[in-house]
């Protein structure tokens, strides 16, 4: 089976370094969809890329799913001196797709999540505009969906770590579920992802530290309202998280059981483009979250961190 190496590059069918950056993911049919950041033009935006696989190892780019041209009517949010950041995916049940992304100005002044329709899970998708949640500001996102409901994890300076329930749509904010700071801070964890095993919530996210890499942390709830459990460790204290940060946990589902994924960037601010991608098998369950390196791994080796 097709290797996963933590650490490099993936390239497309076309032997083109994969656009998977700040990564989105879901499983449709027998397929992930996989939407990244394309950064061939640095932090500026150029496009959402969208590849689709098999077996989390080789991808087929399925072309640009949001481009500047997506932007039908006009708010200028999609230009090449903007930040689009963070595409994450959602599936409603009429069988159309809604995009979530961070939108910003070159200083980060902005703060907005934006939204995008399409018809298909490759687009292209139709930008509708952005807003703040609630006025709150919001960086780095994340989705969640569980039965009907839709949630929007959101990043906010000022106010810590939100948890949103969206519209039946999945266009907007309905209301705010629960928000959790940095122990000793006002400002709460950033790119955050949450999964549910037998019950319990697991939300990871990252320190604010820009480009430069820190030890990521999860907590635990019964509930996405809380109470929050405090933030603890996943990796190796001092690993930085295996020089990354977290962008998914991904579930995925094996012949034994419930395994995840963890997802990660490896940022390099001077050759973005290049960014590592360090995926590996991740542990998750019992109450506990663990990962652990390896050189190289497949979708055959996840049943050895299934949680029983």
């Amino acid at each position: 089976m097709n290797q996963i190496h933590p650490g490099e590059v993936f390239h497309d069918e076309n032997g083109e370094v994969a656009q998977l950056h700040g990564v989105g993911i879901t499983r449709i049919g027998d397929r992930w969809y996989a939407w990244g950041e394309d950064k061939h033009d640095g932090s500026r935006f150029r496009a959402v890329a969208c590849y689709s696989s098999a077996d989390l190892a080789t991808w087929r780019h399925e072309g640009d799913a949001l481009t500047a041209a997506s932007d039908q009517d006009g708010t200028g949010e999609l230009g090449p001196d903007r930040i689009v950041e963070r595409p994450k995916v959602l599936a409603r049940p009429d069988g159309r797709f809604v995009m979530l992304l961070h939108i910003d100005a070159m200083d980060y002044s902005d703060a907005k999540v934006g939204w995008a329709i399409a018809e298909s899970p490759a687009g292209p998708y139709r930008y509708l505009g952005s807003r703040r949640p609630m006025g709150n500001q919001s960086r780095d996102i994340g989705v969640y969906q569980e039965g009907g409901d839709a949630y929007l994890l959101s990043e906010d300076r000022a106010n810590g770590l939100h948890v949103y329930r969206l519209t039946e749509d999945c266009l907007d904010v309905a209301e705010l579920v629960s928000s959790t700071r940095k122990p000793g801070a006002e400002h709460g964890y950033e790119s955050p992802t949450v999964v549910k095993v037998d019950g319990l919530y697991y939300q990871f996210g990252s320190d604010l530290t820009g480009w430069s890499t820190n030890d990521n942390r999860y907590s635990t709830a019964e509930s996405l309202a809380g109470p929050w459990s405090e933030w603890r460790l996943f990796a190796p204290e001092g690993s930085h998280t295996f020089d990354s940060q977290v962008s998914v946990v991904l579930p995925v589902e094996t012949a034994n059981g419930l395994a995840h994924v963890y997802l990660g960037d490896r940022w390099l601010p001077d050759d973005l483009v290049n960014s590592r991608a360090v995926w590996l098998p991740m542990r998750v369950g019992d109450g506990q979250a663990q990962l652990e390196w390896r050189d190289s791994w497949s979708l055959a080796d996840l049943d050895a961190v299934v949680v029983r």
